[in-house]
């Protein structure tokens, strides 16, 4: 049984986690006694006694028990930071398992892990196997569109949409410096800064991504069905990303896949303007946060136990 501890469990993420592990029998969860949650010692000797811990923390928060897992030495555990502090920092591994061939052994093998965020699990779903196919230039200029449920939003936009005083839907980040940018760009592979314009809508849990191309303006100036040749090929085999047809009604909703830990990709298109939209659909609470976050453990957990 693996010792596991989620610093941060209080948040929306470390509970979603929590739920998930509660009762597995591979799995033994610790945890620091309420009153001293702020004692560094404690949390040192705990940090010490575990084989595992997830890190569900504010990047600062996150970078100080990183430091104090650097001073353990060989005596420190496995880390699988859910912020965003390590996401493109060297040393960390980046956890998308699907990102490429190869990419979920390197997690079953990391001491530490940066688990993906939700916007840019969906973003680099899309382009990654696009750009690994050279069917996308690495200078593309992209834009990419989102939706999310609140629940990604933080302590105070949750309350917000629940006590009923937030809008039905607001775009956000529109001083185009959000942070997922930096980890879109380096692991889907791609030079040029997109625009990345996010949106948050009046339901708790779900999320749409969104790209639209000109297949005229890429490289050799694919098809539809060359696009979802390359999705086909990458996710073959992958237990939580499909690459699936689009539907006939032209239409995609945003919350189907609430409560799951899958992710969907489309493509939509029309030929005879030559135009598509990528588009994946996932859980921003499941392959978007915790759901990763559970993926990631049970690659690292399973190298551990073996």
């Amino acid at each position: 049984m693996a010792r596991l501890f989620i610093d941060g469990d209080s948040g929306t993420t470390g509970l979603e986690i929590r739920e998930r592990l509660d009762g597995r029998a591979d799995v033994e969860l610790v945890a620091i006694a309420p009153e001293r949650r702020k004692d560094v010692a404690a949390k040192r000797d705990i940090l010490a006694s575990v084989d595992a811990v997830v890190l569900c923390l504010p990047d600062d928060a996150a970078r100080e028990t990183v430091a104090l897992c650097d001073e353990l030495g060989d005596a420190a555990p496995r880390l699988l930071d859910a912020s965003t502090a390590h996401r493109v920092a060297p040393g960390w591994v980046y956890g998308f398992p699907e990102l490429c061939a190869g990419q979920a052994v390197r997690i079953a093998a990391a001491k530490r892990v940066a688990n993906v965020g939700c916007y840019a699990t969906g973003a680099i779903a899309l382009l990654r196997p696009l750009l690994d196919a050279g069917l996308m230039a690495k200078d593309q200029p992209l834009s990419i569109n989102a939706v999310s449920g609140y629940s990604g939003g933080g302590k105070q936009m949750i309350a917000a949409y629940e006590a009923g005083k937030a809008p039905a839907f607001e775009l956000y980040a529109l001083g185009l410096a959000h942070k997922h940018i930096p980890e879109i760009m380096k692991w889907s592979g791609l030079d040029a800064r997109p625009l990345f314009a996010p949106s948050v809508g009046n339901f708790r849990q779900g999320m749409l991504v969104s790209i639209p191309l000109q297949l005229d303006a890429l490289p050799g100036k694919p098809k539809a069905s060359d696009l979802e040749a390359a999705y086909a090929r990458h996710y073959e085999g992958a237990p939580h990303v499909k690459a699936l047809p689009a539907p006939a009604d032209a239409r995609l909703d945003a919350v189907a896949l609430a409560g799951s830990d899958d992710l969907e990709v489309y493509v939509f298109a029309n030929e005879a303007h030559r135009q598509a939209v990528l588009i994946a659909r996932l859980d921003n609470l499941g392959k978007g946060a915790s759901g990763a976050a559970v993926q990631n453990l049970d690659l690292m957990l399973r190298a551990t136990s073996e």
